[in-house]
């Protein structure tokens, strides 16, 4: 009778298991279908604004301190200069969006509000006079998630993201420098210095074990 009882216990926690498994993939796949609506979007865009002369960006661009340009906070990922500005975003923001998807499970939208919000906010205050535009501060804002939320949570998973992020783009730190001609290094370093702050101030959680003998709590 126990033994009857134990195995169908033992079940039960499969079955449970396998639907929390399938439940984790949907999402997955929801998320990552996200991401490539996303960069879709944003060829679709700047497939329009080529067509119309680039009259997006300075309707829609970001311009520091003027009220008109506020709105640019929000727009500014959206906008490019040019299909060579655009092709050089693509490959980042795939590449960390989809370790972004694939790590963290929820709270996906507070993070990139953070990023957006925050980033943006402190390019609108601080940043030179002229007009931004650009993904970039969105790839930097996911690059310094992903490596602060390594440390933060201290999961393998998450730790294996930070590393691969570090190899594969570490380089890109660079971006944060003044003195790069065309380039909005105001939106690299407020967008990643908003990826480490999201990565402290949401709470996200990686269905991921985490290392030995450290108390999180």
């Amino acid at each position: 009778m126990q033994r009857a009882k134990a195995v169908e216990g033992a079940v039960v926690m499969s079955t449970v298991a396998n639907m929390m498994n399938r439940d984790h993939m949907r999402a997955f796949f929801r998320r990552a279908a996200a991401l490539v609506a996303f960069v879709a979007l944003l060829w679709a865009v700047h497939l329009l604004n080529w067509i119309i002369g680039y009259g997006l960006n300075p309707a829609f661009g970001l311009i520091p301190r003027h009220v008109s340009g506020l709105d640019g906070v929000i727009t500014m990922p959206l906008l490019h200069g040019s299909f060579a500005h655009l092709m050089a975003n693509t490959p980042p923001l795939l590449v960390m969006g989809g370790l972004l998807v694939a790590t963290t499970t929820r709270a996906l939208l507070p993070v990139n509000a953070v990023v957006i919000g925050l980033g943006g906010g402190l390019v609108w205050l601080f940043g030179s006079s002229a007009i931004h535009i650009g993904a970039s501060g969105l790839v930097f804002g996911w690059f310094g998630f992903l490596v602060a939320c390594g440390f933060v949570d201290r999961s393998l998973i998450t730790l294996g993201a930070a590393l691969v992020v570090g190899v594969l783009y570490g380089s890109i730190l660079w971006g944060v420098l003044p003195g790069q001609p065309d380039v909005s290094w105001e939106a690299h370093l407020f967008g990643a210095l908003a990826g480490a702050a999201a990565a402290f101030l949401v709470r996200t959680h990686v269905h991921a074990p985490r290392l030995a003998d450290v108390d999180l709590d």
